[in-house]
């Protein structure tokens, strides 16, 4: 969701073990290949003004900002967390961004879809993607994928019955196919992590999603816990940089109040994000767009276990 160069306003599944502890395929293993692990799958990258990402940003330096989806792997199941730009991202932004919006919303070539780069390792195509959220930067890749199953928030899921074009909608575009097999993700009431409600993926404790509402309505995260005993906290959009983390700052102003559905509501979950590094200062906190963070842990086909 980079690339918000604000400048007109500045300078004027087969499903994965979820639902009844049971596991399905993915890809399968080869020997040597970690146990719980995930890999970065950047499809596109630019570089964006520091200030217009997070407010208190600087207006002289540069950051990298990625499109990327997360590969992650459980035993012999693998899933996508987001799906980055995919194959069509072209066509859909022609339909479906604003062309006013295309002034500071873009993305820069050459694109690299998820697809592409998994049977170029060699790998078959995942059969679950679960979604952060539905805006068009971590949706688009889902049109290369027929057979998956998509899970969502069910409030998110709501947003998508009903799309609409622009940076803060989930764009027809992307969405709207029929065949596209959506399914509702349902939280309990389990603590995680100051989190009042979560999901165990595997009833195991290394892939837990707890909401992060505000972005959307029904934005997510996902906590992993890999084989080295490392723990990652993918936050989608929440915030975009971890230096805005840090300072417990919004991102740039106009663009919240373009793309946070509910920006007081987003701006708690930061605060809950930044209280939980606090707390647990062991927990790397990965957004979904921080190019220096998601460097130093490395890209696709390393990973980060």
């Amino acid at each position: 969701m980079f690339r918000m160069l604000v400048l007109l306003l500045l300078s004027a599944i087969a499903m994965p073990a979820i639902a009844d502890n049971g596991s399905a395929p993915g890809s399968p293993s080869t020997s040597g290949q970690p146990k719980v692990a995930f890999a970065i799958i950047r499809t596109a990258e630019l570089s964006v003004t520091e200030a217009l990402v997070y407010s208190g940003g600087s207006f002289t330096r540069k950051v990298s900002n990625n499109f990327s989806a997360f590969l992650v792997k459980h035993g012999t199941d693998t899933l996508l967390f987001d799906a980055g730009l995919g194959s069509k991202v072209a066509d859909q932004y022609r339909q479906d961004m604003p062309w006013w919006q295309s002034l500071f919303f873009k993305y820069e070539n050459p694109v690299d879809p998820v697809i592409d780069q998994l049977l170029r390792a060699g790998m078959e195509p995942v059969q679950t993607i679960i979604l952060s959220h539905s805006h068009w930067d971590h949706a688009s890749g889902i049109s290369d994928f027929p057979n998956a199953t998509v899970l969502v928030h069910p409030a998110e899921l709501s947003v998508i019955r009903r799309p609409t074009a622009g940076v803060g909608g989930s764009w027809p575009s992307q969405v709207s196919a029929q065949s596209i097999k959506w399914k509702s993700l349902a939280f309990e009431p389990v603590s995680y992590k100051g989190f009042a409600n979560s999901r165990d993926l595997y009833g195991d404790g290394t892939v837990v999603l707890v909401p992060l509402l505000g972005h959307t309505p029904g934005s997510i995260g996902m906590f992993i816990s890999v084989d080295s005993g490392a723990q990652y906290f993918l936050v989608g959009d929440a915030v975009w940089n971890a230096k805005a983390l840090k300072l417990g700052s919004p991102k740039f102003w106009a663009a919240r109040w373009l793309v946070d559905g509910d920006i007081e509501q987003t701006q708690d979950a930061v605060d809950q994000i930044r209280a939980l590094a606090g707390r647990h200062p062991d927990i790397v906190v990965v957004p979904a767009h921080d190019g220096p963070v998601q460097t130093s842990l490395g890209y696709f086909p390393a990973w980060v276990e």
